[in-house]
């Protein structure tokens, strides 16, 4: 009779166990979301919204079926919480966290945010527990929006890959950049056909396939490695095809949104036959080690256990009430901007504005004026942001030349260049590109720079890590995007001649017009 009971009790105890984790998990899960809520609504938003990264929906389903596949083996495992373990990686997490929100670095907040997530569940956990669900919780990473910055390589790639296997074929093509033109057509290589979404999602799945059917890490990082590579040449096989198909057809088949559907098809079939490839070195139906009976895990004291779980709940909410403090609301108001003075040697004519427009918005202040001396023709284009929070931020994902997924206009390649517009007389580092109306019938130059609180930048990334540091050690965030546009003929070098003498006649103006929208910032501070 004891027998029997004792025999009864180790299920029972197994399941508690399992329960325990579950429970911890969860209430664990709910405290990190509450706390980063908009960080973590700012996650789900773009899982709802984007086509890229909607596999995101899956994620959180798929953990916890993954964490119910090991109810067996957490069987008389409990929480034995560790706190200072996680706690390194909850604290440069959390930095990381909280310079994403001041830089407006979506991107490396979301990051930062599930790798403090994972780190706290894992602490709270313990060791042992932690080791057993250590791929449902590493997969939650795959939640995380990221690879965009991946795009212009795998749009340029494509578009060569693309360009080089019609001439191969036979089909005569000129290529400018991200657009060809075949006899019958032009094509161009935009967002939606980068691959990144092939390649997010074949990653997923098949870091999903190999842990589930193969045992030895070599396996399982080939098959990942493979998963990455197939995506990347089925996306520039199919970019080709589709090319090669409109030509064949006159444009009658593969052209609008046909091209995409055939891209997803075509796509579904190649993944299929990877996993068919893969599925012949599985490993899951071979007789595996012989199961041992479940350890169970020694009591962790309660006062020691609540204390770790109380350190890491703590860490874990010190950056979202340091962040609102550096953060604080701040009231909308609008910087007026005005030029100051006549540009030696140009006459002003609105008349002549162009008719392109950067695609920039949330700012404090913009100006728009344009110049003509003889037949040379310049428009000067400037947003002016100051006290930047989300909607009037200097850059942004959708701030940029052109604006995203715009059919208008088409930008061409960028390069650096010079222009004398320095407070000393010298030239600074600025970036050009051509910007071309889908018509053709229009082409316009442009030269363009951010301006920060005297620093003239041209990189994203430095523009967001300059901001970041201004708003730790409390300097005015000031900034501006500046552009100079001129019509291009047929000659890019007299463009670029315009340009040049507009800058350096009007260099002294365009930074008093900047200096005067500093202080009419400061003074609404």
């Amino acid at each position: 009779m004891r027998r029997d009971a004792l025999s009864a009790a180790v299920p029972v105890r197994a399941a508690g166990g399992a329960v325990a984790v579950g429970v911890a998990l969860a209430v664990t899960f709910a405290w990190m979301v509450g706390w980063y809520w908009p960080t973590a609504r700012e996650i789900a938003g773009i899982w709802w919204r984007s086509e890229t990264f909607a596999h995101g929906l899956a994620v959180l389903p798929l953990c916890a079926w993954l964490v119910w596949r090991q109810r067996a083996r957490l069987a008389g495992l409990r929480p034995a919480p560790r706190a200072w373990p996680a706690l390194a990686v909850v604290a440069g997490a959390g930095v990381a966290w909280m310079l994403g929100q001041l830089a407006a670095v979506a991107a490396l907040s979301h990051l930062a945010f599930a790798t403090m997530l994972v780190a706290v569940l894992a602490g709270v956990l313990g060791g042992q527990a932690a080791r057993v669900l250590a791929f449902p919780l590493g997969f939650l990473f795959f939640g995380v929006p990221l690879g965009e910055f991946l795009m212009p390589w795998l749009m340029a790639h494509t578009a060569t890959f693309t360009v080089g296997a019609l001439r191969l074929s036979g089909v005569p093509v000129f290529q400018e950049g991200l657009h060809f033109i075949v006899p019958n057509g032009r094509w161009s290589v935009v967002e939606a056909c980068s691959g990144i979404r092939y390649l997010i999602a074949s990653l997923m799945i098949g870091t999903l396939y190999a842990h589930l059917h193969y045992r030895s890490l070599r396996r399982r990082l080939a098959f990942v490695a493979l998963a990455a590579v197939v995506p990347i040449v089925a996306n520039w096989m199919r970019a080709y095809l589709i090319v090669l198909l409109g030509y064949l057809s006159d444009n009658r088949v593969a052209a609008g949104v046909d091209h995409l559907i055939y891209g997803w098809v075509f796509f579904g079939v190649v993944i299929l036959l990877m996993f068919a490839i893969g599925a012949r070195w599985r490993e899951d139906l071979q007789p595996g080690p012989v199961p041992t009976a479940p350890r169970v895990q020694a009591a962790v004291p309660a006062g020691r256990a609540l204390a770790a779980v109380a350190v890491l709940a703590a860490a874990s909410a010190f950056f979202p009430l340091l962040q609102a403090h550096l953060d604080a609301p701040q009231a909308d108001y609008r910087v007026a901007l005005a030029w100051p003075a006549e540009v030696p040697g140009w006459v002003e004519d609105p008349a002549a504005e162009s008719e392109f427009r950067p695609h920039y918005l949330g700012a404090r202040g913009e100006l728009r004026r344009s110049w003509r001396r003889g037949d040379e023709v310049v428009s000067v284009h400037l947003a002016y942001f100051a006290d930047q929070r989300p909607g009037h931020e200097l850059v942004t994902w959708s701030n940029r030349l052109v604006a995203p997924e715009s059919n208008a206009w088409l930008v061409h390649a960028r390069e650096a260049d010079t222009l004398p517009v320095g407070t000393d007389g010298g030239t600074v580092e600025v970036r050009r590109a051509t910007v071309t109306r889908a018509d053709e019938r229009l082409r316009v130059a442009v030269w363009e720079w951010y301006w920060m609180d005297g620093r003239v930048v041209t990189s994203e990334v430095r523009a967001k890590v300059l901001k970041a540091l201004d708003r730790l050690t409390g300097r005015a965030d000031d900034a501006a995007y500046i552009a100079l546009l001129v019509p291009q003929g047929d000659d890019p070098e007299a463009a670029r001649r315009s340009a040049r003498a507009f800058a350096e006649a009007a260099g002294p103006a365009l930074l008093r017009v900047l200096d005067d929208a500093a202080v009419q910032a400061g003074a609404q501070r």
